[in-house]
């Protein structure tokens, strides 16, 4: 019978045991058991704003049950406080900071910027704790993009003979925190407020910039040429979520870069499908202004030309980049749709028959050519200016001489200004100067003019238009 209460005893005692161990495993050792109690608070709002920063965020807790002294608050991404970050500490049962910090705390703790996530805080004295209180937020992000190229100090060379080859890539820290962030590059002189913009991206964290641009950047900026000089450069992140826009700007590097002056040469088209034909001798020049060369002229449907260095046919010419076009007449990068190769060194329009305004951008190799805001040739022209008042139904009208050009034989006094119209009043075409000044000049129509202004001593001259061409002449009688 012992026997049998011994074992019965064992027994009971094994399963004290078993079931001790069993709750046990069930606890967390990791939180303690709260000591104290720590109040909810409202946040005001489930996502956070840089504009809120300085706006006050308040915690209060039951201190009767601890043994006081210094409070220290806690936040974390985990409801077991495994990773946690001291918010900030307080001697009393309340705590006050700002969401600019807390935004920061949050950050530190693991949170992300832009999602919606359970940030967890208690507050801790000693071995004692709080309850742990959680709100659902959605943190912004507090650091801002790095420029990891160019460096400090570094002397990026530039390429005058290769203007569309990469001179330098600018490369920053990524920003995105899983949101799409537009990116702006902007240069200055080193210690000017005087950003000017060299380029952007789309959730691309580097930008590639050739010699030409960051030349005509630099120079700009007010950069002398042909001298290595400090320039600051910068990089802006602007993203935008359910808070709004939030835009940050990297610290400036400061780098050097030595402008060089562009090399900017004389153009002059001929060929069969223009108002000059294959004359070399009379090919027509265009106006250049620094790296733009432009003119508006009579383009045939289907007519070929090619640009000219001189007005001869050696040794300079320039056509399209094209593949399998001789070298000597390679020049230019891009066209527009109106224009095909033709033949190893000419060109072909294949729009319509009519006025059209050619542009080069001798930078970035490229011509485009547009339709004129006056497309045709008129059937009349008119004289309208100072010269006789500005009374475009007393326009004085003109000779025709040739194809699409007129004359008129007039005393100029000084001071004179003159435009040409197509009729008698201002409601129809018109043609003047693209630049004022000069005995001749280059004619632009509705929306791209000035007045032809000309000092004439009161003396007789010949206004020559030749709206073919494009051109205008003033010639002493």
């Amino acid at each position: 019978m012992k026997n049998i209460f011994k074992y019965l005893l064992v027994a009971l005692v094994s399963a004290f045991v078993f079931t001790s161990c069993d709750r046990s495993a069930d606890r967390d050792w990791i939180t303690p058991e709260p000591s104290f109690t720590l109040y909810n608070t409202t946040l005001g709002a489930a996502v956070l704003y840089p504009t809120m920063e300085n706006n006050p965020f308040v915690l209060r807790w039951d201190n009767s049950k601890t043994t006081g002294g210094t409070y220290s608050v806690v936040i974390s991404n985990t409801e077991d406080f495994a990773t946690k970050v001291e918010l900030g500490t307080s001697t009393s049962n309340t705590f006050t900071t700002t969401i600019g910090e807390l935004n920061t705390a949050m950050l530190q703790a693991g949170l992300s910027p832009y999602s919606s996530q359970n940030a967890y805080i208690r507050v801790e004295t000693g071995a004692e704790v709080s309850n742990a209180i959680s709100f659902m937020v959605t943190p912004y992000p507090s650091e801002k993009p790095v420029i990891k190229n160019p460096t400090a100090g570094q002397l990026v060379t530039l390429n005058a003979e290769a203007p569309l080859a990469t001179a330098t890539t600018i490369l920053w820290s990524d920003y995105s925190y899983g949101v799409a962030v537009e990116y702006k590059v902007e240069l200055a002189a080193a210690g000017s407020s005087n950003f000017q913009l060299l380029g952007t991206t789309t959730d691309e964290t580097q930008l590639a910039v050739t010699n030409y641009t960051l030349n005509d950047i630099a120079i700009k900026a007010g950069l002398p040429v042909n001298v290595a000089s400090s320039v600051d450069i910068r990089v802006t992140a602007t993203t935008t979520s359910t808070g709004g826009t939030i835009t940050k700007t990297s610290d400036v590097v400061t780098f050097k870069v030595a402008p060089y002056q562009p090399a900017f040469v004389d153009f002059y088209l001929v060929g069969g499908g223009t108002a000059v034909g294959w004359n070399a001798s009379g090919a027509q020049l265009l106006k250049q202004t620094e790296e733009v060369s432009e003119i508006y002229t009579y383009l045939e449907q289907d007519g070929e030309f090619r640009f000219l260095g001189q007005q001869d046919w050696g040794p300079t010419n320039y056509s399209l980049n094209a593949s399998g076009i001789n070298d000597s007449y390679k020049y230019f990068n891009t066209w527009s749709t109106n224009l095909e190769p033709s033949g190893n060194e000419n060109m072909k329009f294949i729009g319509n028959s009519g006025m059209y305004k050619i542009t080069i951008n001798q930078n970035s190799r490229d011509i485009t050519v547009t339709p004129s805001s006056v497309p045709t040739l008129p059937t009349n022209v008119y004289l309208v200016g100072s010269i006789q008042g500005w009374n475009a139904s007393a326009a004085i009208e003109m000779t025709q001489v040739g194809d699409g050009v007129f004359e008129h034989t007039i005393v100029i006094p000084d001071g004179a200004e003159f435009k040409f119209l197509g009729q008698q009043d201002w409601s129809g075409m018109e043609w003047g100067n693209i630049h004022t000044g000069g005995n001749s000049g280059f004619l632009g129509p509705n929306g791209d003019n000035n007045n032809i202004q000309y000092n004439g001593g009161g003396n007789t001259y010949v206004i020559t238009a030749n709206i073919k061409l494009g051109i205008y002449k003033v010639t002493p009688q």
